[in-house]
């Protein structure tokens, strides 16, 4: 009942003019758990390009300290995601990711690129394995969102149209995508984290699981093997069923935002002041000084009532 709720409401609403609160809905209500999975595999993603590996891989933070290197990335984009990137709390959200950001060689492009593997991403698991396919008005305003984002960071040559970026997202990937050991040693560190989120004993089902929800270009660019025989098939077969029980209102979804709710790393609260890798003046730059792409969410948090 709450999915057709959401479809209602959305005929009221416009992509380009209300896609800051669209978003809000997806990330927040409609599609909470689906985001958060298909924006953990948009991070993989990022890994499959050895320019942007190497970077995160010299700062160590995915290496010795992933928890939180997730936790912040999370709690930054969660906060523009929930309260809209020029809300007050996602001002300081951006500005700190870009104070953060300034201490690494990035070249735009990179950035582009971090960009839209969050925008289509999400859009590509939906295809294969969410409850309902998005709209077009959710489709639509999740590029008009991140273009947003992408401007107030100060991305040059965003791509005008939904298409455009799309296009561009593929051209990058075929461009750039390659194996290197910097790609291979920061995605183990990913799945080591996810591991450690498991019960003891059951750590061993999360490369397994991740290698089958992959394509073959991230497997190959991350040095991963292929998914076990029959198991993409499963997978299917499993998502197959939990689209009908949500569907029909026998599974609940899941609900809320990340930022709502106490994180490993920050059990008693941040400060968005001290979220990054380390305090400013000891980060010592990769080279010269610039920007880090990663631009990782984890989103999940609470539904909030105002508009964004």
């Amino acid at each position: 009942m709450t999915g057709n709720l959401n479809l209602s409401l959305h005929h009221s609403l416009e992509p380009q003019r209300d896609h800051v609160e669209i978003c809000r809905q997806m990330v927040g209500e409609t599609f909470a758990w689906d985001m958060s999975r298909a924006l953990e595999l948009a991070l993989l993603r990022t890994f499959c390009v050895p320019r942007i590996s190497a970077i995160l891989r010299q700062t160590g933070e995915f290496v010795h300290r992933p928890q939180k290197r997730y936790d912040d990335t999370g709690l930054i984009l969660g906060n523009i995601l929930k309260w809209g990137y020029d809300s007050p709390e996602g001002q300081r959200a951006i500005a700190r990711m870009n104070r953060i950001h300034s201490h690494y060689p990035i070249e735009n492009e990179d950035f582009l690129y971090v960009l839209s593997a969050s925008c289509y991403e999400p859009i590509r698991w939906n295809c294969q394995y969410g409850w309902r396919l998005f709209t077009e008005t959710e489709r639509q305003s999740l590029f008009y969102f991140w273009r947003a984002v992408g401007d107030r960071m100060g991305i040059q040559d965003l791509p005008e149209s939904d298409e455009a970026f799309a296009a561009f997202k593929q051209d990058y990937e075929d461009r750039h995508f390659a194996y290197s050991s910097d790609n291979a040693e920061v995605g183990n560190g990913v799945i080591r984290l996810m591991q450690h989120w498991l019960p003891a004993g059951l750590g061993w089902l999360v490369p397994i699981v991740v290698y089958a929800l992959l394509d073959a270009p991230m497997r190959q660019a991350l040095g991963w093997s292929n998914p076990l025989p029959g198991l993409e098939w499963t997978l299917r077969q499993y998502f197959r069923g939990r689209r009908w029980l949500i569907a029909t209102g026998v599974l609940p979804r899941r609900s809320g935002f990340f930022v709502d709710r106490p994180t490993r790393s920050y059990p008693q609260g941040y400060d968005m002041e001290n979220l990054g890798p380390v305090p400013d003046a000891e980060v010592q730059p990769v080279a010269s000084a610039s920007r880090c792409p990663f631009m990782r969410m984890r989103s999940f948090l609470k539904p909030h009532t105002s508009a964004s």
